[in-house]
């Protein structure tokens, strides 16, 4: 039985003999430890027992939760800090929303769809053209003989009895020029310089937000079917028939919104050119801008031009304030709730709330899109949330 044994085991020395040397790696001894764990050999008296898994501490518990703390920081500081940019972008697709329909139309009357859109948009570049034309000239007219009347101004206070007296006893014209050429001359500089780069500035966001608008009009439809792909296949077809509700009623709100506005401004400039107001479509068209403003935007118009009428004489302000006056019950009592009554589904309480929360959010803005906002959640409410609760 040794022999057996003996004679099946090969020697150290013969050729079929494994070689721990061949099967170590290269600067390993067969003591080395390493060499057994490249191999799989290592037993557990070489390293000890296994640990508890590493990450179940509360040191490490809140080192991650400190790191989301921060990136949430980081994240909130990011929106901030292109709110702005934010802001751009959602009005951009507000118009171009706000649009469609008009661009839908031209299609049904047998244009393609980039000839509507070619349409609409040089008919709002038509508009903005317009607005500067009747607004610009008035300005700087103003502001030139402003200018101009300035040394008749200071002759008459020179030559003013009480003034002259006043400046024997006090020397107030040498104080006064020097303090015009002192301060009051550097400030104008650059309060000038300041509202040429706020001109800049306006007229490169308005850019933007019109080529902004282009785009998100061009592609709409290409901007909802692929939204629409982010939800689950059994919910597309009930999500679709509520985006369309919902854009729709954002694209008749403008539409209503827009046409009470012409009415303003039309009806304003016929007052206005009756009565022999000075730059009569100029401040219709400030009317018509300002009305645009839930709540106060219409106000806002008839409180400016009443200002600019009483400047030219007392009969003619106190006359535009009695309009004004007298047209915003029309407009709040019989226009708005015509036009208005097939756009948006919102209850005048809704409304007010709406427009008093986005114009403390986002000023204007805001107040603009505060009243579609809430249709939509309004839309959302009745058809998802009350028929889920009356299953229940």
């Amino acid at each position: 039985m040794s022999a057996d044994v003996t004679r099946d085991t090969p020697r150290q020395d013969s050729p079929d003999a494994p070689s721990s040397a061949a099967e170590a790696p290269p600067g390993a001894t067969p003591e080395d430890p390493s060499s057994d764990v490249r191999h799989g050999r290592a037993g557990t008296a070489a390293h000890g027992l296994p640990g508890r898994p590493f990450g179940r501490g509360p040191f490490l518990f809140g080192l991650v939760g400190g790191l989301g703390v921060l990136t949430a920081i980081a994240i909130a500081q990011m929106v901030v800090a292109s709110l702005s940019v934010i802001i751009l972008v959602v009005v951009a697709m507000f118009l171009a929303v706000g649009l469609n329909p008009a661009v839908e139309a031209l299609q049904r009357a047998g244009l393609a769809r980039r000839g509507a859109i070619s349409t609409v948009f040089a008919g709002v570049i038509v508009c903005f053209v317009l607005f500067g034309l009747a607004i610009v000239p008035p300005v700087s007219q103003e502001l030139t003989e402003f200018v101009a009347a300035v040394p008749g101004y200071v002759k008459e206070l020179s030559n003013h009895p009480t003034l002259r007296s006043l400046d024997a006893d006090y020397q107030i014209l040498p104080k006064l020029a020097g303090f015009v050429t002192g301060t009051l001359a550097p400030s104008l500089a650059s309060g000038v310089l300041g509202a040429g780069l706020v001109v800049l500035d306006s007229l490169f966001t308005t850019v933007t937000l019109l080529v902004l608008m282009l785009y998100f009009l061009g592609s709409l439809h290409t901007i909802k079917a692929y939204l629409l792909r982010l939800v689950p296949a059994s919910r597309r077809e009930r999500t679709a028939a509520l985006s369309e509700q919902i854009l729709d009623g954002i694209g008749g709100y403008v539409a209503g919104n827009v046409l009470i506005s012409v009415i303003a401004g039309v009806v304003a400039w016929i007052f206005l050119s009756v009565l022999g107001v000075r730059y009569a479509l100029a401040l219709a068209l400030v009317v018509a801008l300002t009305d645009l403003i839930p709540l106060v935007g219409a106000t806002i118009g008839a409180v400016l031009v009443t200002g600019v009428a009483l400047l030219q004489s007392l009969p003619l302000g106190i006359a535009c304030a009695v309009f004004f006056l007298v047209y915003q019950q029309v407009e709040n009592y019989l226009i708005y709730p015509r036009v208005m009554k097939r756009s948006v589904d919102v209850t005048p309480a809704v409304t007010v709330i709406a427009a008093l929360v986005g114009g403390a959010l986002l000023g204007i803005v805001g107040a603009l899109l505060a009243i579609p906002v809430a249709a939509a959640i309004s839309l959302i409410i009745r058809e998802i949330v009350l028929p889920r609760q009356a299953r229940s």
